[in-house]
């Protein structure tokens, strides 16, 4: 998948993880992004990526300049048969290329891969109700408000919400799976 000459989206790697751990750390440490407090190392997110290879999601980098600059991945949003035509994701961008157009780059490729392996709806949990910059970058990618946990976490001595979003994938609930 291409996104322009400089930017290319493609399927995570093995050897991909050292610059997702520096990025993902970023976000750890300093935002509410994650409800994490301490960055997992590179061998834990490869773990990660290998369980969500194995449910058979994507998990997507972004390049910038030949080097990784975002990712993005897709997990269950829940376990239960219910719940098997919907999917939760996570992304993330290096700081020194947010508002680039990588996000969007991977969130559309995310979005169609994900369709195009039947799942109806797609749900974003954002960190912190004032994350006014993920809540509109969601809103412009065809996510809707759906709501908001109250102080459901607790990081930088703060209690801080979460906001439920979702976008339909396909047909969302417009018909049978």
């Amino acid at each position: 998948m291409s996104a322009a000459p400089d930017r290319t989206v493609r399927d995570a790697v093995a050897g991909d993880f050292a610059a997702i751990a520096e990025i993902y750390a970023s976000y750890v440490r300093c935002s509410t992004a994650s409800f994490e407090t301490e960055p997992p190392d590179a061998a834990a997110l490869r773990e990660r990526w290998r369980a969500v290879l194995g449910d058979g999601l994507p998990w997507l980098v972004a390049e910038a300049g030949g080097a990784v600059a975002g990712f993005a991945y897709a997990t269950l949003y829940r376990r239960r048969l219910a719940y098997r035509f919907t999917v939760e994701h996570s992304i993330y961008v290096r700081g020194t290329d947010t508002r680039r157009g990588l996000g969007g780059v991977l969130i559309d490729a995310l979005i169609a891969r994900c369709a195009a392996l039947g799942y109806r709806q797609m749900v974003a949990v954002i960190g912190g109700s004032d994350n006014a910059a993920s809540i509109g970058f969601h809103a412009r990618h065809g996510f809707r408000h759906a709501g908001t946990l109250a102080s459901v976490g607790y990081k930088f001595d703060r209690w801080v919400d979460s906001v439920l979003m979702i976008r339909p994938l396909g047909d969302g609930d417009g018909s049978r799976p």
